[in-house]
């Protein structure tokens, strides 16, 4: 439809950043670039190297571990006697309040009477709060976690999004609304020097 125009015949040769990005001193000299534009939206590039920058890094540790559930005893009771608020605690922080407490915790509770399987719902929570904070997958996957220590890894979770500044009881959005209290308040003045 579109005829093939060449890259390298539209974007001028002296500009800087294209001698770095194609060639280095240590590197062999790199054919120039072969992308062509092949319609109006489409553009085939080569990938841009890797640098330092974008190289991944190791996942971070939970803030407390698997089996820390006593390390905050009310979320502990919590998730013994009433899993399904936690969940849906849980879920509403990581979808950023696009889904309520509510509406999460009873779908958890429906699943976990129609199928006894809840677990299966609440470990794609799990890994979307570590990709969230890029947490490692430990001891073991985020499914065989929650199949077999269920109210374990809800309390993990759980005091893992407190030890980042949530409070839990509020919600989503009354957590935004804090942060925007705080942002707000005027700084303290400090008193006058005293002998």
């Amino acid at each position: 439809m579109y005829p093939s125009v060449n890259v390298s015949d539209i974007i001028d040769s002296d500009i800087p950043y294209r001698k770095e990005y194609y060639s280095s001193p240590s590197a062999p000299p790199q054919p120039p670039n072969t992308a062509t534009f092949t319609g109006i939206r489409q553009l085939q590039t080569d990938p841009p190297p890797l640098t330092t920058s974008t190289a991944s890094h190791s996942p971070l540790p939970w803030s407390t571990g698997l089996c820390d559930c006593c390390d905050d005893v009310t979320s502990c009771c919590l998730t013994c006697w009433c899993p399904c608020v936690t969940f849906g605690r849980i879920a509403e922080m990581v979808d950023r309040g696009s889904t309520s407490c509510g509406v999460s915790g009873a779908l958890y509770t429906l699943i976990l009477c129609v199928t006894g399987c809840s677990c299966m719902y609440s470990c794609f929570y799990r890994s979307k709060l570590r990709g969230q904070y890029f947490l490692e997958e430990s001891p073991c996957t985020d499914c065989c976690i929650h199949c077999c220590c269920e109210e374990c890894a809800l309390c993990q979770e759980y005091r893992e999004l407190k030890n980042h500044g949530f409070d839990m009881s509020i919600g989503w959005h009354g957590n935004e609304e804090r942060k925007k209290r705080i942002a707000a308040m005027p700084p303290t003045a400090q008193g006058s020097m005293k002998r």
